[in-house]
């Protein structure tokens, strides 16, 4: 048993955020659902109110009894935590006259508790729409913004405190510190979980579920993938059986180089070319949603029938994480919105036969890297960035073709190529070329061209979470944007998006 502190789930799009930041202290957390409240484990040594799509004020929003926590446990309300405790204990929550969204500055307050270590002004993200007016009964302020006079509270002589920011989002600059404060000095946990204790434990509880069973999973290259294939591996051995399928969306030359990369690993692996039966699964389909149900639809279909050949094959591995979960359904049976389906989460069909064996559904990128790291996994493998499950079908707007894929692989190898050869490539989360569905006109030598558009994207992040887009130096981008339209028959224009994540996501569709 670990040292826990627990966080309670109320949909916030960044609820798995904060587990993320914990877990970077070596802090075991777990989340559960906001009508699980009142149930604490001995271990536990702290408790997190999340954030929520609701309003305080709505009659339907969520509204536990904290009589069991509060007073009892150090607490940490965040945003619609923090206007929970407020409502709940003599305060008063009020519609903003706007809405508070992105960056905000807190200005001054306090330098003990939550904000030891803290220099002001320093940079918060808010995401609200409403405002504490009135702080709740027995509770001071700690830090204000100039917009938002109640940032930030503490109950007097308890450990109880509220923020109306999010502390685990990557652009509150120091939201790390107020959750160590928090976690570290408040709660006194001391760190005793990290990637060699999750591979450990990870591996004895992957050998009791699967038992004598064999597993199939579907490797892609990535990182992902490639962990979860080497924790069963660790687990069941030559039980595992490990497929790369064709799905014929990957990048340029991509099939090959993945088969060859995992010669050195001792997994049993099969390469399988299912490409044309992608490409007849989505002739027609323009709807993003259609086009990651169709792949999920395949995907399943050739796995199916690759399990005939596996003797007592009776799960399916992958390589699912967090973002993945979270962006798709509520990872916990909370209020989540759905932001889209992934084609490994709400993609799969219901008549699948193989039960679903998911080693890292609780982490996000950049711990599934540390596992990885934990494990002696090559470093070239595990730094790769990431490269959604849909492949190349989801960055190309609109219907999907054998030749818009060509044009895309070819346009795409050139700028991931060239921040390689820049220096560039690890300064990037990730990087990609959308082929939009757009024509324009266009003049090469003395003749009118009318061809496809494209669109660089890259993205620095830490998480997948939350993302700003990145600034490459107008050089490189001259010298991609000359190479692709010179070099890439069908394409005559380039644009760069400098979108951040959120209001946009980091794939298009």
């Amino acid at each position: 048993m670990h040292q826990t502190i627990l966080i309670y789930d109320f949909g916030s799009q960044y609820t798995q955020l904060i587990a993320r930041r914990i877990r970077e202290m070596n802090v075991y957390c777990e989340i559960h659902p906001w009508t699980s409240i009142g149930t604490t484990t001995p271990d536990c040594l702290g408790v997190i109110l999340s954030g929520s799509p609701f309003s305080v004020r709505d009659d339907s929003a969520p509204k536990p009894d904290l009589s069991n926590i509060k007073g009892k446990l150090p607490l940490l309300g965040i945003c619609y935590g923090a206007q929970l405790l407020a409502q709940r204990y003599g305060g008063e929550v009020k519609a903003s006259n706007t809405r508070e969204y992105g960056r905000a500055m807190l200005q001054h307050g306090v330098s003990d508790g939550l904000m030891t270590g803290l220099s002001y002004p320093t940079q918060v993200w808010m995401s609200h729409g409403d405002s504490i007016a009135q702080l709740p009964q027995g509770s001071v302020r700690m830090c204000s913004t100039a917009d938002v006079e109640n940032a930030a509270y503490q109950f007097v002589d308890e450990d109880t405190f509220g923020v109306q920011f999010h502390p685990e989002v990557y652009h509150s600059t120091d939201g790390m510190k107020h959750l160590q404060n928090f976690v570290l000095n408040v709660c006194k946990c001391t760190g005793d979980w990290s990637p060699g204790v999750f591979v450990e434990e990870k591996v004895s509880e992957l050998k009791t579920q699967i038992g004598e069973d064999h597993v199939i999973l579907g490797l892609s290259g990535g990182v992902d993938s490639s962990v979860a294939a080497m924790l069963l591996h660790k687990a069941i051995g030559p039980r595992l059986h490990c497929i790369f399928v064709d799905n014929g969306l990957l990048r340029k030359d991509e099939y090959q180089q993945v088969l060859d990369s995992y010669k050195h690993m001792g997994l049993n692996i099969k390469g399988v070319d299912a490409s044309s039966r992608f490409y007849e699964a989505l002739a027609g389909k323009t709807d993003p949603e259609d086009k990651r149900k169709a792949i999920g639809k395949v995907f399943i279909d050739v796995f199916e029938e690759e399990s005939g050949s596996v003797e007592n094959a009776s799960w399916l591995g992958q390589g699912t994480i967090y973002p993945d979960v979270i962006e798709s359904v509520s990872a916990t049976g909370g209020p989540s919105q759905t932001i889209k389906s992934h084609h490994n989460v709400g993609g799969l069909p219901d008549y699948m036969k193989l039960k679903v064996v998911e080693p890292l559904r609780s982490l996000f990128k950049d711990e599934v890297r540390r596992i990885g790291r934990a494990m002696e996994m090559d470093s070239a493998l595990l730094d790769r960035h990431p490269f959604p499950g849909p492949g190349l079908g989801i960055r190309i707007l609109g219907e999907v073709t054998a030749e818009k894929v060509r044009i895309l692989q070819e346009a795409d190898h050139i700028f991931v190529q060239g921040l390689k050869n820049h220096g560039l490539y690890n300064t990037v989360w990730q990087a990609g070329v959308i082929l939009l569905p757009v024509q324009s006109v266009g003049v090469m030598g003395d003749e009118r061209t009318y061809e496809n558009a494209v669109a660089l994207r890259a993205v620095t992040s830490t998480d997948g979470m939350t993302a700003d887009w990145c600034h490459l130096p107008y050089e490189f981008l001259a010298e991609t944007s000359n190479k692709i339209i010179n070099q890439v028959r069908g394409i005559n224009r380039v644009t760069y998006d400098i979108s951040s994540k959120p209001p946009a996501t980091i794939e298009w569709e």
